[in-house]
């Protein structure tokens, strides 16, 4: 539920809002494990369902990952934890702790949201598992030793690196009493009893299962058809000046931007690689960039499409400009920002529009990204505004969208709207440009008006700054680690010690 979109993992809610939310929920958990009380949900085709991250991850004060809620209990219930009621009352059988505290508690360790709401309260039935080595960030724990964690409530640590002395240090904990034994039965008994409804004892190993080795059905005709109807379903118009869109059949189209012919940074993060970056084009077999995705219905509509990241061009001039800017790749804490705007680098291409419209071009700006940003320029120096997101491996559904066919319309229409609110300053707490549920279709009529390109903040670019009193600067990370098997610690909050100290 990302209600700050500073938040490096913003992109990976649905919305802002919790009933938009609870909808995708319930119709994903579905799709995984099978339908509640259907006689053969989890068993066949079906994958065990993780809800994450318990609670509020999404609402931590200025939107740092892994940071603290500062809020109030009915905010907590009312915004965040209504998903949760339609993940159970889904069937859903995993429930993944949050990295994050609710007012300076750590959620990995609190007794009363793990215990007394989610198994208690909201009746969930599942296992609870934490994030990765998030235990160790729990008052007076290590990654090697965190009792209270499952005395209040955890059912499984997610200890990759640490696992052995996290089980050395629990059977003796359980053998002093620190850790009940009512307690260790209750988790592993959670446990079991999902492994037993997913049918894992009897379904032998992997490579005697359903589907196992059909490796023809990864990136398969039918798959990549239904990505690219996802990618065009989910771009939303926010400016349409002059009905430019879509472009007209048999024209010269000009492809510009440093988006425009890279796969990678049109997926994100968590793609191949954790930060999504360092990926050669060779890794995505198949792929379309969108520009390889225009220039190929271009010439389908009987015109021409020539690719020019910085605008460049010779010979007739171009009927349209198509520019791909955005973000690049980040996950979690990485991507996380002060302030809602892209950072000077990445603002370029709005130049590249500038010229191409000062010539007399008509300018269509496609800007992928996992958020909504204050880009006010980039809205006034085109002539129309698409955002992309992050369409991911299908770049022809993008072109569905832009340029007509031979008939004389485009394969697609735009049909997506904003599920979060636009910003009109670069302010997280600023006002609204465009609103929840905004997005034009091509026969839309709406003028959007010059809009002024004051980001009302200061700039706030962490450039060569690696380190601001004593934490992290924006984009960067630490981690701590000593010389035993603890494994190493995430800084969020000084003084730290290493997983390994205890």
């Amino acid at each position: 539920m990302p209600q700050d979109l500073r938040w490096g993992r913003a992109y990976e809610g649905y919305s802002s809002d919790p009933k938009l939310v609870a909808g995708y929920v319930t119709q994903f958990i579905e799709g995984l494990q099978g339908a509640p009380g259907s006689t053969n949900q989890l068993q066949g085709p079906y994958v065990l369902a993780s809800t994450k991250h318990f609670l509020a991850d999404g609402g931590t004060f200025g939107g740092q990952d892994q940071g603290d809620a500062k809020i109030s209990e009915t905010e907590l219930r009312d915004i965040h934890g209504t998903p949760y009621v339609a993940a159970i009352n889904a069937g859903v059988q995993t429930v993944m702790a949050s990295f994050s505290s609710w007012n300076g508690e750590k959620i990995t360790g609190h007794k009363g949201l793990l215990t007394d709401v989610l198994k208690q309260r909201m009746g969930f039935g599942g296992f609870i598992v934490s994030d990765w080595n998030a235990h160790g960030q729990v008052a007076g724990c290590t990654n090697a030793s965190c009792p209270r964690a499952i005395n209040a409530g955890l059912d499984m640590y997610m200890a990759p690196d640490s696992w052995k002395p996290i089980w050395e240090n629990l059977v003796r904990q359980v053998r002093s009493g620190e850790v009940p034994m009512r307690r260790l039965d209750d988790a592993v008994s959670n446990i079991l009893r999902v492994k037993l409804r997913a049918g894992l004892f009897e379904a032998g190993k992997p490579s005697s299962r359903p589907l196992s080795g059909k490796f023809d059905l990864l990136g398969s005709r039918e798959h990549r058809a239904i990505a690219r109807e996802a990618v065009a379903k989910s771009l939303v118009l926010l400016k349409n000046n002059g009905s430019l869109l879509p472009i007209r059949a048999g024209g010269r189209v000009l492809v510009a931007g440093d988006g425009a012919n890279d796969v990678a940074r049109q997926s994100g993060g968590w793609t191949l690689t954790w930060q999504g970056t360092g990926i050669d084009p060779k890794h995505f077999p198949g792929a379309t960039s969108i520009w390889q995705g225009i220039d190929a219905a271009a010439k389908a509509a009987g015109g021409t499409a020539t690719l020019s990241a910085d605008g460049s061009f010779t010979g007739a001039r171009p009927d349209a400009a198509i520019v791909v800017f955005g973000e690049t790749p980040y996950a979690e804490f990485q991507g996380d920002i002060k302030t809602l705007q892209l950072r000077p680098e990445l603002r370029r291409p709005i130049d590249t529009m500038r010229k191409l419209k000062a010539q007399g071009i008509p300018v269509v700006a496609v800007m992928l990204t996992g958020r909504p940003l204050f880009v006010n320029a980039a809205i006034n120096a085109a002539d129309a505004f698409v955002v992309a997101w992050l369409p991911g491996s299908e770049g022809a559904g993008v072109a569905d969208v832009l340029l007509k066919d031979r008939s004389g319309r485009a394969r697609r229409d735009f049909t997506g709207t904003l599920s979060f609110a636009w910003p009109a300053t670069a302010d997280a707490d600023g006002p609204t440009l465009f609103p929840l549920g905004y997005g034009l279709t091509g026969a839309s009529r709406t003028t959007v008006p010059t809009l002024s390109e004051d980001a009302m903040v200061a700039e706030a670019d962490a450039g060569d700054v690696f380190m601001d009193k004593g934490m992290p600067a924006t984009a960067w990370s630490l981690e701590v680690g000593g010389a035993g098997t603890g494994g190493n610690t995430r800084i969020t909050t000084v003084p730290a010690q290493s997983g390994a100290a205890g």
